[in-house]
């Protein structure tokens, strides 16, 4: 009966444990689940399990207080016939009242990964060896880190004491761990007036002396932090005969603070309504976009629209108001290269769980296809393969459209090929003691001495020397020319 493991719950692995009266106990041997003492728990036969969960009426606690399993009808071990019976039957001579506090949802959940290793038919029995010899630990464990003392720490528990045991391979059940971020809300604030129900906006405060009251974010007009009154007033019946101290321009301004989702601070954002209004993909996009995923991040609603210009963006390359433009045209060397640097970018990324920085690129490149005019199957093809794990919706939509049959869930992701990547030539800031005046590009096949040689004939350096012989001409390979005068 250890507290942090029992729970007085329905939902939860039932205790094989059964309450045998003795007599002549004393006072401080263990309660009943029915109250009481003079019962001492007696533990049921491995050989009988499973013992599973009772159905029940409700799943409520009894009106006496005890755990919801007190309104089972059929919950009593019968130890002649080794099966659970009616409560009816109770005799504390045979059949006894079976333990009614169940264990936590990570009893059962913190070996479930070893479960997944097994063989269809084996799931539900303890592990043979040919099973033990097949376990390994899991590559990439990815959870919050409120979750960690209750999962992952009861995870490791349980793994050791399966290696203790000889039924896992290895001590530690995981070999990296991410904690991803939380997703905060910008909570805001309406300011009463101490003592009254007058509100007054957040420029006017000036140190009087008020009470600043969560509102629910729904309340505010579109996306910014002006609040609608009229809504604020219909919210709580408290507020209905409110008075409001305005901005010169006759708005109420709310204050605005990050802090973690919460009901109770009104704060919350309902992932259905964004992908009612924007899509299923915005919302991953904008979510992964909002910073590092181990980091916390506020989510501002306001932002989300440059996500979603994106994918309309995106889409443009495929379609126009005509319809569908792809063509089988040879792209150029500037497309092709917008496109592997991206696809190279991408495959990092996705290695170091960098996927905001994903998300940027992808922006860059459509920014860089777009002024190209490139409507090239050749490039939009592996784009579309490529932003599928971002945004998988649009991504299947476009590869139907390019004539694939079979879903872009199973299209070869794509690799870069360095020969695209190379640079034909490279522009260098010049500077004339030490400050720039002009840039100039040249091949990066160049030595030196030719980029030297080039800079001192250029027109625009005559104008800068105005006739002075150079005491200096420093070149630093793909990175600055410098003229010291």
């Amino acid at each position: 009966r250890d507290a942090v493991f029992s729970r007085q719950r329905y939902w939860g692995e039932p205790f094989p444990v059964y309450y045998k009266k003795e007599e002549n106990t004393s006072s401080s041997t263990s309660l009943s689940p029915f109250g009481g003492t003079g019962a001492i728990p007696q533990m049921i036969g491995e050989e009988h399990f499973p013992i599973l969960l009772p159905e029940v009426e409700k799943y409520l606690p009894t009106e006496e207080g005890n755990p919801p399993l007190g309104n089972a009808t059929a919950w009593a071990w019968d130890t002649a016939t080794h099966k659970v019976v009616s409560n009816e039957l109770i005799d504390n001579q045979t059949v006894f009242p079976l333990e009614l506090n169940t264990m936590p949802g990570w009893a059962g959940s913190s070996w479930y990964w070893l479960e997944y290793m097994m063989e269809k038919e084996a799931r539900g029995t303890f592990p043979t060896k040919a099973v033990v010899d097949y376990w390994q630990n899991v590559d990439l464990y990815v959870g919050g880190s409120e979750h960690a003392t209750g999962h992952l720490l009861y995870s490791r528990f349980w793994n050791k004491f399966l290696k203790d045991r000889g039924f896992a391979p290895t001590e530690e059940p995981f070999k990296k761990l991410i904690n991803q971020g939380m997703i905060l809300g910008m909570s805001a604030f309406a300011y009463r007036l101490e003592g009254t129900n007058t509100f007054i906006s957040k420029n006017q405060v000036k140190g009087q002396s008020v009470q600043p009251i969560h509102v629910d974010v729904s309340l505010l007009k579109d996306t910014s932090d002006e609040l609608d009154i009229e809504k604020f007033k219909a919210w709580r019946k408290e507020f209905a005969d409110a008075e409001f101290i305005l901005e010169e321009d006759g708005k109420y301004i709310t204050g605005r603070e990050v802090e973690k989702m919460s009901k109770s601070k009104y704060n919350v954002v309902n992932p259905d309504d964004i992908c009612e209004q924007y899509g299923a993909d915005t919302l991953r996009l904008y979510e992964m976009f909002l910073g590092p995923l181990e980091q916390a991040k506020p989510w501002n609603t306001a932002g989300i629209s440059g996500v979603y210009n994106f994918l309309r963006k995106l889409w443009r390359l495929y379609f126009n108001d005509n319809g569908w433009q792809v063509t089988d045209e040879a792209p150029t060397p500037e497309m092709l290269k917008a496109l592997h640097k991206t696809i190279k970018k991408v495959n990092e990324d996705i290695e170091n769980f960098s996927f905001n920085t994903s998300v940027s690129q992808f922006m860059i490149c459509v920014n860089e296809l777009s002024s190209l005019k490139c409507h090239h199957r050749d490039v939009l093809a592996p784009l579309a393969v490529l932003v599928a794990p971002f945004a998988p919706h649009i991504a299947e939509e476009l590869w139907k459209r390019l004539g694939n049959t079979e879903s872009v869930t199973y299209a070869p992701y794509p690799v870069h090929e360095d020969k695209y990547l190379q640079e034909d030539s490279k522009e260098y800031p010049v500077s004339f003691n030490g400050k720039v005046r002009f840039k100039r590009a040249y091949a990066t096949s160049m030595t030196p001495a030719e980029i030297e040689q080039a800079i001192l004939a250029d027109p625009q350096t005559a104008e800068q020397l105005q006739g002075n012989t150079p005491k200096k001409v420093i070149v630093v390979p793909n990175r600055i020319i410098n003229i010291v005068m």
